[in-house]
């Protein structure tokens, strides 16, 4: 495979990634909802609701966190491989992967502080999105064009 079909390739199962989290994740929020606040009406997908029939509450959680967990690991693995490809090396996957966990870190420590401000949970959750969505593949691809002076 070329190099353009490489990062062709890798960019869209970065986005058939992020169009499938979306529909899990929204569906998720939805069957959440449902059964945190008692509502007669669960918005969520019927094909959703039959997969997640008999989760209660914590198990929706549970299944919400490790969904977006199995998320940022792919996401940093086609990073890592979209780096490789662009470039030609693996120089620099030490650095991306050490921005992930810190980027994952800081997130979850402001999502922690949600409960004395509220605003830096919106942040963190925020910079959780952006690591499960090809933000960092498009940030890449865009760098890639940058030639040094």
């Amino acid at each position: 495979m070329g190099r353009r079909a490489a990062i062709l390739a890798i960019m869209a199962v970065g986005v058939a990634l992020g169009a499938l989290r979306e529909f899990l994740l929204i569906n998720l929020n939805y069957q959440i909802d449902h059964l945190r606040h008692g509502r007669a009406v669960s918005y969520a997908h019927s094909a959703f609701q039959a997969w997640t029939k008999g989760l209660d509450l914590r198990g929706l959680v549970v299944l919400k966190w490790g969904i977006s967990a199995l998320l940022v690991g792919a996401m940093l693995l086609l990073a890592v491989l979209l780096a490789r490809t662009l470039w030609g090396d693996h120089r620099y996957r030490t650095r991306i992967i050490f921005g992930f966990v810190l980027a994952a870190a800081l997130a979850l420590a402001a999502y922690g502080l949600a409960a004395w401000w509220p605003p830096a949970g919106i942040a963190g959750v925020k910079v959780l999105h952006a690591l499960q969505y090809p933000v960092v593949l498009f940030l890449l691809w865009a760098a890639s064009g940058i030639r040094r002076a």
